[in-house]
């Protein structure tokens, strides 16, 4: 072989390594911070996580890279047998990894591991090492294998809501499209108040939520998927046309929630409480959000890296958003399954939990971004 073509290869070969080596470094540092994540039992109040959230973001500043982890049992052993062919084969690894990343084919990526283990039967270090990821045939162990380290996402009415949420893509990209505001920031926001709701107990669920994996639409004190209050519906608005507000956007963000009608009220209320149309649910808490953000980057302290802090603010109003150095992380307390949970972390542990990944991945920017 040619010196140009060795060295080729040994190219190629270099950029697997790095690039798979990286991506279980991220998981193991997720994996970390996941299992030294304990959940307050204190609602309405400052999360009793909150200095970890600060030490997180002490730790890693602005920096916005993603950690798409993979949670199903399947997938799982995939990455278990890239990283043990890694070892051998390094080359066909990073050609099995780099199309199923491109393809989100799990089938496909397993077939290509079964066409390298064909050549490889005869290696017995290298299937030694694949048998110590193995199938166990007790359902208790199987489904102790595919839980999340986030307990309450291991809840059926968590399946449901992923399901639910999906049908709403195209109107969450929209409002994104419109706002500039990452789509995953907004069902951040969105997990936060329908998770509350999503318990098996209540009559709704029963009924329709469950059985039709829908949304549940808030029609009294709150409105709406994303649980608007009537008085922040109308700070939001005043703050588009203000141009004296602290939370003021710019003009081309003005007309974006503009009534048609003289009953504007009546407007209001239709809107937000619509069960077959929820675009303006994720229009105000997408501008909600954004506002917050403007408010605390125009004082001199972004939070735009602190999903936790935007989720809290949303949550307890524009009333106690005060910019400061170390913000605190809460909101109202949320009873799943029978644990308290604050509003601010059951937002941070979605955002960064990998869940729903496929549909709503991290932008280069959770603000006026241009990639959606």
């Amino acid at each position: 072989m040619k010196n140009g073509g060795f060295r080729k290869i040994l190219k190629y070969l270099g950029i697997g390594l790095v690039g798979f080596f990286a991506l279980i470094g991220l998981g193991l540092t997720g994996g970390f911070f996941a299992v030294k994540f304990h959940l307050t039992n204190d609602p309405g109040v400052v999360d009793l996580n909150d200095r970890y959230f600060q030490d997180i973001k002490d730790k890693y500043g602005r920096g916005t890279d993603a950690d798409s982890t993979a949670v199903d049992f399947n997938e799982a052993k995939l990455l278990h047998n890239l990283s043990v062919l890694s070892k051998f084969y390094p080359a066909n690894a990073y050609y099995i990894q780099n199309a199923y990343y491109q393809s989100r084919n799990l089938k496909e990526a397993q077939r290509m591991i079964e066409a390298v283990n064909l050549h490889m039967q005869d290696n017995a270090e290298y299937h030694a090492e694949l048998n110590q990821f193995v199938e166990n045939s007790d359902p208790a162990q199987m489904q102790l294998k595919t839980k999340s380290v986030f307990e309450w996402m291991n809840i059926k009415e968590w399946q449901d809501f992923k399901l639910a949420v999906a049908k709403d893509k195209h109107l969450i990209d929209s409002a994104a499209y419109l706002t500039g505001v990452e789509p995953r920031m907004i069902v951040a926001v969105l997990v936060g108040e329908q998770i509350r709701l999503f318990n098996s107990s209540r009559e709704a669920y029963k009924k329709w939520i469950g059985p039709l994996k829908i949304l549940s639409v808030e029609t009294t004190f709150s409105l709406g998927v994303t649980g608007i209050k009537v008085p922040t519906a109308q700070t939001i608005e005043k703050n588009l046309k203000d141009t004296t507000s602290i939370f003021y956007l710019g003009k081309q963000y003005e007309n974006l929630l503009d009534f048609q009608t003289q009953n504007i009220a009546q407007e209001r209320f239709n809107r937000l409480t619509s069960y077959q149309n929820h675009f303006y649910s994720y229009m105000y808490a997408a501008l909600n959000v954004k506002q917050i953000n403007v408010q605390w980057e125009r004082a001199g302290y972004p939070i735009s890296d602190r999903p936790e802090i935007l989720a809290t603010l949303f949550n307890i109003g524009y009333e106690v958003s005060v910019p400061k150095e170390n913000p605190v992380v809460g909101g109202s307390g949320i009873n799943i399954k029978g644990k308290r949970y604050s509003f601010g972390s059951v937002a941070y542990e979605f955002y960064y939990s990998g869940e729903l990944f496929d549909l709503f991945p991290f932008k280069n920017s959770r603000f006026d971004f241009n990639d959606v």
